[in-house]
Parts: C-alpha cells; structure tokens; sequence
C-alpha cells in the first residue's frame, strides 16, 4: 500500500499516489537520499552570495538617479583602482618642461601604476563613453559637461567625474609626487573599510565667522585625493555643481556657457569647499545609519594623524598640502609630505578675482596670520566710517604705495633674471672648457699610445704653438 505524501497538494487522489510513487521507483534509492543535501547546499550558497553582496562598504546598487536601463556594478571594490589621473590642456607629449617634469614624478616611483591624462580634446569623448546609452545613461551630465565652458568649473567636474566613473588617484597637473603611492595608506588600516583616502588643506576655525575668510576655513584638500569607483559623494558632488550652476545661470538671466564666477564662487561652488561639504555629509549620512556620532570639523582639526571616519580615511595637512605658510602644514621634507603642490597651473583666479578693497586689496594675502587679518578688518571697519573724500584720499595714497611695490618686483625680477642669466652663461661656459681639456687629454693619450712625442702638442693659438711656427723652416 502506497503511504500518504504529507502535502497541502495531497488530497487523498489516487492519481497524485500513483504519480509519486512511479516517480520513486525511477529514482535510486541512493539519489533519493541525497536530495535534501543538495537542497541545503543552494540554500548556502544563496546566504553566502547574499552576505558578499551586502558587506565591504556601501553597497553598489542602483542608484536613485539612474535610468531603469543603465547597467550596475553589483560587487562592491575591496581595493583601490591602480590608476593615476590628471588633466590638462594638451597631451603629455605636448606638456611644457615644468610640466612634464612633475607628471613623470607619478610614473617614476608608481611603475606598478597605470596613468592617463584627459585633455581639452578628448574629455568629452570620456564623457560621453561612460556616461552616455551604453554607460551610466546620464545623459543629463553628457549634455551639462558639454555646456560648460569654464575651465576651472569643468576640470573640477571632470575630477568628480572621473573618479565616479574609474576610481584611482587623482592629481592636478602641477602636483608632484614625493612618495609612492603604497605609502597612501598606512599598513595599519585595512583597504577595505576605505573608499576615500583625502587630507586636510585648511585648518583654521578660528576664523569660520569671518565674512570673507569663514567658508574656507575648514576644508579638506581636493587637488589631489583616491577613490573607489561610484562612491555616492562623487556623484552627490556632481548633481550639486549641475544644480548649482544652473541656479546660478537663471540668476544671471544667461546660458550656462556664459556664466561669470567670481573666486569664492569657485570654491564653495565647485572647489575644496563643496568638495569638503559633500564629504562631511556623507560621513554624517553613514555615521546615523551606523548610529555613531555626528562627525563635525573637530574630528580633523589639529589632526596630529590619520583618522577614518565613515570609511574615508583622512591624513594629516602635512599629506598633501604641506609647505602652505598656515594651518600647522610643515614642510615637504617632513616624513608625512606625500605631494607638493607646485602651483604653476593655479592661475584661474585671473579670470575669477577675489574680493579686493579698494584701499586694502586682498585679505587672503595675510595667509590666514592672525594679526594681519586683524589689522586687514580694522582698516576696512574705519575706512567704512570715512567721509567720501577721506576715502578717496586713502585709496589714492594705498594705489600709490601698491604701484611702487609693482616697480620694485618687477626690477627685483629683472635682476633675478639677469643673474641667472649670468649664471647660465658661466655654466655653459664652464662646460665648454671642461670638454675642451676632455678633448685634449683624450688627443695627447692617443698621440702617446701611437709611439709619439711624449709630451702632448700644446693647443692651436697658444704662445708655445706660435713659438714653434717661428722656428720652423719654411
């Protein structure tokens, strides 16, 4: 007699019995037996994918953003892209000597690392590779990139961008490499429970209620930085700059192409302050889904080492903006300094002043000394209490002192110029004679070695040589 099957679908039918049972009788005895083992190893094996899915950092899904039809990255990276990135106007076989000089510093000490620069000609196609139908299908940021025409504002965006797509280290142009990038991350921590690795530039809160100096007292570093490909805070970084400019070109009743910026603008707008403010926010975001503690300015101010927090470990000043002349940063010979930053290709302030007083000029010349801001605001604040004519009689007397200060640098340049000048001169010079001399040991060995007169014939010109002529017969 055919049992029974304990099953919601067993309703006593002797069809459903014999069906079993003739289903029974094909399989082995031995097969049977082994069914639940195999049950149990997909059931592990889902758990196990499931678990892999969800841990080592935040978790690659779909973002919000994205068109139902762009692809994923369903596993998170546990490392870090080997991969160097810059931007520049030309191609590196283009680079000026300054140039070149600085970006080979990268490749030097990194031969393990790949390296690229994008440049004004090709960014776009970047763009448009990784960003377009076939990539994250954002075609909003494929045309937003290709309306922008600001230098500083797209190479800012081009970095963010970059580094969602890609990942890596990103360096400016004029940033050059003092360590290799395996000392990027101490051997302490462990890469990954690290998607960011930045450092601090600006460490100066004592100043964060100034008018002018406030909202880039605290910031973090962004001329060079290392990411993991689509991390949120890059595209959290690139959606704000969209939306940021495009406010600002309704503001101004202008194209997008045609926006002018001033420098604060730059910088809270697409610079080391927005860069900082997306970042904190971020931490903050996983520090409240973690129930941790909100993170505030004063986890990194005086930071004496590196600290992670919300899996972005953030290095000391001295990391990647030493050398400054503020906020504690040391110098590029102490055991910290992994970059140095050059400055020659910092030059868009040009095209994007900072604030100036008419009398007074530009407090960020005081490099964040405290007595000089002080004296900077209490000129202004008694310059605000001037008559008209009063200020006109300081600004000219301020306008005059500034001319003579432009013709004393500029005849300090000249004399610097004419002395090295001198001095590339002696050197050529001295260079001329020693391989001179090289030629006439080498052609004195050669007359010796071939059986001639033991000492070497004296140089063409020489009181000797034309002694000897005027002896000759003729």
């Amino acid at each position: 007699m055919i049992a029974k099957i304990n099953s919601p679908l067993n309703l006593g039918s002797p069809t459903l019995a014999a069906t079993t049972a003739g289903l029974r009788n094909r399989l082995p005895s031995q097969m049977r037996r082994s069914i639940p083992f195999y049950v149990a190893c997909v059931v592990l094996i889902l758990f196990t994918l499931n678990v892999t899915f969800r841990s080592g950092g935040h978790t690659l899904v779909r973002p919000h953003f994205a068109s139902k039809d762009a692809p994923v990255l369903i596993r998170p990276r546990a490392d870090f892209p080997k991969k160097i990135w810059q931007s520049w106007k030309v191609h590196p076989f283009d680079f000026e000597d300054k140039n070149k000089k600085v970006a080979r510093s990268w490749v030097d000490i990194n031969r393990d690392w790949r390296y690229e620069v994008l440049t004004d000609q090709n960014s776009m196609q970047y763009v448009e590779f990784h960003f377009g139908p076939e990539g994250f299908n954002r075609p909003d940021i494929v045309d937003f990139y290709r309306d922008v025409k600001d230098h500083i504002v797209k190479a800012d965006l081009l970095r963010y961008i970059i580094m969602y797509a890609e990942g890596g280290v990103y360096a400016d142009i004029d940033v050059q490499a003092l360590k290799s990038m395996a000392k990027f991350i101490p051997p302490h921590y462990n890469v990954a429970d690290i998607d960011m690795v930045i450092g601090v530039e600006i460490d100066e809160p004592d100043w964060k209620d100034h008018p002018i100096l406030g909202p880039k007292s605290m910031s973090f570093c962004q001329w060079t930085f290392m990411s993991k490909p689509q991390t949120p805070v890059m595209m959290r970084l690139i959606e704000h700059i969209m939306t940021w400019l495009t406010g600002v070109a309704k503001e101004q009743n202008k194209p997008i192409s045609e926006v002018e910026l001033n420098f604060d603008q730059i910088i809270s707008g697409t610079g080391p302050s927005a860069f900082t403010e997306a970042i904190m926010t971020e931490m903050n975001i996983l520090a409240e889904k973690n129930n941790e503690k909100k993170v505030t300015w004063d986890d990194f101010h005086d930071l004496m080492e590196s600290t992670i927090r919300s899996r972005v470990l953030v290095l000391t000043v001295e990391a990647f903006a030493a050398g400054q002349g503020h906020s504690d940063s040391g110098n590029h010979a102490s055991k910290p300094a992994l970059v140095k930053h050059h400055y020659h290709a910092s030059n868009w302030p040009s095209k994007h002043p900072r604030y100036s007083h008419p009398a007074y000029g530009e407090v960020e010349r005081c490099n964040w000394k405290d007595e000089c801001v002080k004296k900077w605001d209490a000129d202004v604040a008694a310059f605000n209490k001037m008559t008209p004519e009063e200020q006109a009689k300081i600004v000219a007397e301020k306008e005059a002192e500034r001319r003579e200060e432009r013709e004393r640098a500029e005849a300090e340049k000249r004399k610097h110029e004419e002395e090295e000048r001198r001095k590339e001169e002696a050197r050529k010079k001295e260079e001329e004679d020693k391989l001179r001399q090289k030629w006439l040991e080498e052609e004195a060995e050669a007359r010796m070695k071939a059986g001639g007169e033991g000492a070497p014939a004296p140089p063409e010109g020489s009181k000797d040589d034309k002694e000897k002529r005027m002896e000759s017969p003729p």
